[in-house]
């Protein structure tokens, strides 16, 4: 039988209160509480923060737009292989700021360079800009590194959680046939890549665990303004050739999104491509920004991830 950690029951058990109260109230969701649900929410449960020996901001230069870029950088004397990691929020939330602590255990875990991106969000920048300056990122982090001056290993990995996954899938996607951009890993947690919602997870668990299902359809309906065909838009319905990087994934077993991970890393292996899934079988998501909560489920994905990215 199914059962959610006890360790998350108290919190879900207040949580799910609260929201019933508000709802109650009269409260209606925005772009500005949805980013700070989130943020309160990871300053609140993600609190040890390690050190890096070297964190700078910069620009990557793009046609349109020049995202934002955080650099963190374990250890400056050496050459280390460069990670980017796109945060999640359902295209609409998190930021740099918001995960800063996640990014410093990134660098610190997997001992490579972290470049975070401040891409653009919906509703005031909705799909495909989030998407562009994913790619974009990929394309130009390069010639920003050294632009810095700084050491590193020419190998590229990708990382992110829930929409951030979106966006590593997505640009994984197109890369396959960019001779000018080589993807070496991709490590996704709990990553949203159906915005169709056709699986089963949705409706199991479509409520009562921080995530309800209702949500990602309203993240979805402020992504997609154009009327795009949904199903053309996702991940999971592009092309899988062996030229995908090595991926490895995370599922959640109380997670709307847990079945299309799992037909991700699926689809991935079909290709040819060597794939990794671990489904955390009692966890949520977002708990990896739950970590005072859940910390050695936390550890473990990080220790996971220093796994694949470095074997």
């Amino acid at each position: 039988m199914r059962e959610v950690s006890p360790k998350l029951v108290p919190f879900l058990e207040q949580f799910n209160e609260t929201v019933a109260k508000l709802v109650a109230s009269g409260f209606k969701p925005n772009a500005t509480n949805a980013r700070e649900g989130l943020a309160n929410l990871t300053k609140t449960y993600t609190t040890e923060s390690p050190a890096v020996a070297l964190i700078q901001d910069d620009l990557i230069y793009a046609e349109g737009y020049n995202v934002p870029v955080r650099i963190f950088n374990p250890a400056p004397d050496e050459e280390l292989p460069v990670l980017i990691y796109y945060h999640g929020g359902g295209h609409m939330a998190g930021s740099v700021t918001v995960y800063d602590p996640i990014y410093r255990k990134m660098a610190v875990n997997t001992k490579h360079i972290v470049v975070a991106p401040e891409y653009r969000l919906a509703p005031e920048n909705p799909y495909p800009a989030g998407e562009e300056d994913a790619y974009a990122t990929l394309r130009g982090v390069w010639e920003t590194l050294d632009r810095r001056g700084m050491k590193y290993k020419r190998e590229l990995s990708i990382a992110g959680d829930s929409g951030g996954g979106a966006l590593c899938t997505a640009v994984a996607a197109r890369a396959q046939f960019d001779a000018g951009v080589t993807i070496k890993k991709q490590a996704l947690v709990y990553p949203s890549v159906d915005y169709t919602m056709s699986t089963k997870a949705i409706e199991e668990n479509a409520v009562g665990y921080l995530l309800h299902s209702a949500k990602c359809a309203w993240y979805f309906d402020n992504y997609f303004k154009k009327s795009e065909c949904r199903k053309a838009a996702s991940p999971l319905f592009k092309d899988f050739t062996a030229h995908l990087p090595e991926t490895f994934v995370v599922t959640a077993e109380f997670c709307p999104l847990r079945d299309e991970g799992k037909l991700y890393y699926e689809k991935v292996k079909e290709a040819g491509v060597r794939a990794e899934l671990l489904n955390m079988d009692d966890m949520i998501h977002t708990f990896m920004n739950l970590e005072d909560l859940v910390k050695e489920e936390c550890q473990q994905v990080y220790a996971r991830v220093n796994e694949f990215l470095n074997s």
